[in-house]
């Protein structure tokens, strides 16, 4: 994926996540399942897109990058 393609991805994911939080009447389970699901690819494809462009200022690869695991990219905050 390239970064366009990662930023496309990026704004489905975020149409979703605003669609499910913008509902009335709350979430039912399975909705709340799929939120969380969406804040961890949110997370994945920002840290990709982040990778590709260091690479790529500091003379290397972009394509070298790769989507880390949920609980690396999950844990930059703890």
């Amino acid at each position: 994926m390239d970064n366009e393609q990662i930023l496309d991805h990026i704004g489905a994911l975020v149409r979703e996540e605003r669609a499910l939080r913008d509902r009335e009447g709350g979430l039912s389970d399975d909705e709340r399942v799929r939120l969380r699901s969406l804040e961890v690819q949110l997370d994945q494809c920002w840290d990709l897109l982040r990778q590709r462009r260091a690479k790529s200022e500091f003379g290397d690869n972009p394509d070298n990058a790769r989507t880390r695991a949920p609980g690396e990219v999950e844990g930059y905050l703890s």
